[in-house]
């Protein structure tokens, strides 16, 4: 497969798609050892047919505000493959939400479900409409909008969304009632959902507690662990309030927490006292971050999103979890954190460091997963989640907990085995995309040009 000339193709068919573009060059360039020990992927397109979606749905959500005035926006579902099994991802609700956000979100989904061990697809979906400064009522009005589209296109053995960045279990709550009034039945259509109803324990902590696992695995490999370990963490929302907790439990020391208006830093550490007031702060009361500063009296440092680098990644530590947004570590912030003596990175958020920053990590010899490795321990737990549907069981805690850390242990040997096989010893980038693609394009063969 010549990759200049397929990167050019997907370019030339995606022009203003900036998020999809940046996630297929990263697995195109990383996985292009394959097809010398697989020519058939080449010769049956598995790659172009990957980048293309099985279907896309984009339709209009039109609902009412608590004053009666009329709102339009547009809800959308990708579902980009489903070789392995139903469609899963999750629906995002913020004013970026655009085809190309969501097509690179599924397209990442693909790989990462398929690392999970759980026979899931990919597929992601949401809205660009903003729940933040919305009355319960109206988003409830919203979601009920939103289901009556999306409910002729989910099904429980067919696509099962979850939640994203704005939708969480208020949302996700108001979504099931919405499709069981529409449907008539009961089924685990979305994971997310409470626990008294179809839901798991683990699930709220799933993708921060995993993304730690996967780190300890990483640093364990080399003889070390976090604990003793500064640590950057960025975001406030919940997969860094549960990385930071699980940074607590293993010993280690998280520093930073951030929103979209600033970060802070506490040199003292943030404690499990500290972050249960990040909790209520965030998760209730929805407020920022500053007023953590203000109350445990530490440092905060308004950012600038348009700045050419984000200060919180000038904090010296060993450890960097970004669990924000996409592109929120570049180039710059990457040497940053390697002249402050970074040794490990770990990707809590889907796709947040730049082309660039990943390979100033790898050229330096810093340990960097990908997200579609480190962060996949919320799909997989909600894997876990449509498993007790379908038995119509629930597991303990400790059960699920245990499933969690034994599927992180299992990716990261993964990514490992198939890294050290294409040539590539240690460089988990190129180790997860390939392990992901393989087992999906195995599947893909099997079932045929379709």
């Amino acid at each position: 497969m010549n990759t200049a000339e397929l990167l050019a193709q997907v370019r030339q068919r995606n022009p203003h798609e900036p998020e999809f573009l940046q996630a297929a060059q990263e697995v195109i360039e990383s996985i292009a050892p394959v097809f010398e020990k697989h020519p058939e992927f080449a010769r049956l397109k598995i790659l172009e047919r990957m980048l293309e979606p099985e279907r896309m749905i984009s339709f209009r959500v039109t609902w009412q505000d608590d004053r009666g005035e009329v709102h339009v926006n547009r809800g959308y579902r990708v579902q980009m493959n489903s070789a392995i099994g139903p469609y899963k991802g999750g629906l995002r609700f913020h004013p970026s939400v655009n085809a190309s956000v969501l097509k690179f979100l599924a397209f990442e989904q693909i790989f990462k479900n398929a690392l999970t061990g759980v026979p899931m697809g990919g597929g992601k979906g949401g809205s660009d409409f903003d729940p933040k400064g919305k009355s319960d009522n109206e988003v409830m009005h919203f979601c009920q909008a939103f289901m009556s589209e999306l409910a002729r296109h989910i099904s429980h053995r067919m696509d099962v969304p979850a939640g994203d960045i704005g939708v969480g279990a208020r949302e996700i709550g108001y979504m099931f009632g919405a499709y069981k009034k529409i449907k008539n039945e009961f089924t685990g259509v979305f994971t997310g959902k409470g626990i008294g109803w179809g839901g798991s324990l683990i699930r709220t902590e799933a993708t921060g507690y995993g993304l730690i696992y996967f780190a300890e695995n990483m640093l364990q490999a080399k003889g070390d662990s976090i604990k003793g370990k500064t640590c950057l963490v960025s975001g406030s929302g919940n997969v860094a309030q549960y990385a930071i907790e699980k940074i607590i439990h293993l010993g280690g020391k998280a520093v930073t927490a951030s929103d979209s208006n600033g970060f802070i830093y506490d040199e003292n550490g943030i404690t499990q006292e500290k972050l249960e007031f990040i909790k209520d702060l965030k998760n209730n009361r929805r407020g920022r971050i500053q007023e953590y500063a203000e109350k445990f009296t530490c440092s905060y440092t308004a950012t600038d999103p348009n700045a050419d680098h984000n200060p919180l990644w000038s904090v010296p530590a060993q450890c960097a979890f970004p669990c924000a947004t996409q592109n929120e570590l570049n180039g710059k912030d990457a040497k940053n954190l390697i002249q402050n003596g970074v040794k490990l990175v770990a990707e809590g958020a889907n796709m947040p460091t730049t082309i660039e920053g990943i390979n100033a990590f790898i050229d330096q010899g810093v340990l960097y997963a990908p997200g579609k490795a480190s962060n996949a321990g919320g799909v997989a737990t909600s894997g876990l989640e449509m498993t007790q549907n379908y038995m119509g069981a629930n597991w303990s805690r400790e059960e699920v907990d245990a499933r969690l850390r034994s599927i992180m242990k299992d990716i990261h040997e993964a990514s490992l085995k198939a890294a050290q096989k294409f040539g590539k010893p240690d460089n988990y980038l190129v180790g997860a995309n390939i392990a992901g693609f393989i087992k999906v394009a195995n599947a893909m063969q099997a079932q045929g040009v379709i």
